[in-house]
């Protein structure tokens, strides 16, 4: 292969406008992700989950006894992927929990419909959590890893910073 037909078979690198429309499309059509949580004495955690999106928010529910929600309580924080490893949206996350009643009906009904509806089940048994973004990475392959960043501090960005 020629040095011109290797630079041209490099694939160009989405703008920030299209990885930012990816991962808010993402958020909005999508339902399953991977949540992963730590702890001081027990190291990271990974579970996969349904979810749904409010626009500012992610929301998913797991049982309340669980190692996530010790995580949770202990380190509210979460980091969130979505896709898959060529095409992934990485999400750093403030995490809070919520009990059943207290849950909004929409997000409830919406979560119903894409996994277990706690409100079926014992009370105390489930707990939801609140997963609001700091930070979100899109990217695709190693063409893409500079200006990774969409999302920084809770505000999606109009300019690069990596």
């Amino acid at each position: 292969m020629h040095a011109d037909e290797e630079l041209a078979s490099i694939p160009v690198p989405r703008s920030l406008d299209e990885r930012r429309a990816y991962a808010q499309d993402r958020l909005e059509t999508g339902f399953q992700m991977w949540l992963a949580t730590g702890s001081d004495g027990h190291g990271a955690h990974l579970i996969p989950v349904a979810c749904v999106w409010d626009g500012s928010a992610l929301y998913t529910a797991t049982f309340a006894k669980s190692r996530t929600v010790a995580n949770v309580k202990g380190h509210p924080q979460a980091r969130v992927a979505l896709g898959d490893t060529a095409d992934v949206v990485m999400i750093d996350t403030g995490a809070s929990l919520m009990n059943v009643p207290d849950i909004d009906a929409d997000i409830a009904e919406r979560y119903a419909e894409v996994s277990t509806d706690p409100r079926t089940h014992p009370k105390g048994m489930f707990v939801y959590l609140r997963l609001h973004p700091r930070r979100i990475l899109v990217w695709n392959g190693l063409h893409e890893f500079a200006g990774r960043t969409v999302m920084q501090n809770g505000r999606w960005l109009d300019d690069p910073v990596d």
